[in-house]
């Protein structure tokens, strides 16, 4: 048998069973186990905070339902928590008008005074003398004296006063003034004051009227002052002889607009 007609002997491979054995690294699974552990100590953080959660609105849950048995006893949740009858209706809106009344009661208790003008309303000083009695007149919690009105409670006032006066002659001054006497100061306060001049003839000729007769003129004041207890109010009118007597010509009043 020739030589060529022999094939390629196998390749025989000797393993080595005492050889010791090599571990081959996966460094791919720690770095996934890791990345685990991260996940579920997050998951553990979030399902915390819920458990906070929870027992807040517990809590908060519990607060509200022991304030409300606290409140069933009391009238007025009763009121609120169950529908009244029409009878029922009635009475609360009996005591509604309960609460009301004494307001009203209060406003019109509110002190007020109207004077009007009098037969002989020259005084001492140039102050303007009124009728506090009879006729238009009103006083309420406010007194009268010589011409002067009585503050008896504090407040803010609305102050007013009308005169008429014959302005007929050659020329008139008119100045008309609503004074104020308080304890705080030694003297009279100006409050308020009208002052205007008119002549009836014509200087640059020097003709006066052939028969002056009246030239009726007005004077109105008005304001709101704060007054205290114990103020006097009077009106003082300037060559006070020039007044128009008549009850309707002059007035005088103040009334309490708040406390």
């Amino acid at each position: 048998m020739s030589d060529s007609a022999v094939g390629p002997f196998p390749q025989v491979f000797v393993v080595d069973s005492q050889a010791s054995c090599v571990s081959v690294p996966t460094p791919k699974k720690a770095r996934c186990s890791g990345m685990g552990q991260k996940i579920l100590f997050m998951l553990m953080g979030i399902a915390m905070l819920g458990l906070a959660l929870q027992a807040c609105l517990i809590f908060h849950l519990y607060n509200k339902v022991e304030a409300f048995s606290h409140c069933a006893s009391h009238p007025l949740c009763q009121n609120v928590s169950r529908p009244s009858a029409p009878g029922q209706q009635g009475d609360a809106l009996s005591r509604v008008g309960a609460k009301v009344e004494p307001r009203v009661e209060q406003i019109q208790n509110r002190p007020f005074a109207q004077l009007i003008g009098s037969s002989n309303p020259v005084g001492e000083d140039n102050v303007v003398q009124w009728e506090h009695k009879g006729g238009e007149t009103y006083t309420n919690h406010m007194g009268y004296s010589k011409g002067q009105l009585l503050v008896q409670m504090e407040g803010h006032y609305y102050l007013y006063s009308k005169v008429t006066l014959n302005a007929a002659e050659e020329c008139s001054l008119v100045q008309h003034k609503v004074m104020k006497v308080t304890k705080a100061y030694g003297q009279a306060i100006e409050l308020m004051k009208s002052k205007s001049s008119r002549c009836t003839w014509d200087a640059k000729f020097s003709t006066p009227k052939s028969s002056p007769g009246e030239d009726l003129r007005n004077s109105f004041l008005a304001g709101i002052f704060h007054l205290q207890t114990g103020d006097k109010i009077y009106v003082t009118l300037e060559d006070i002889q020039k007044i128009h007597r008549g009850t309707t010509d002059n007035i005088m009043g103040a009334f309490m607009i708040a406390p």
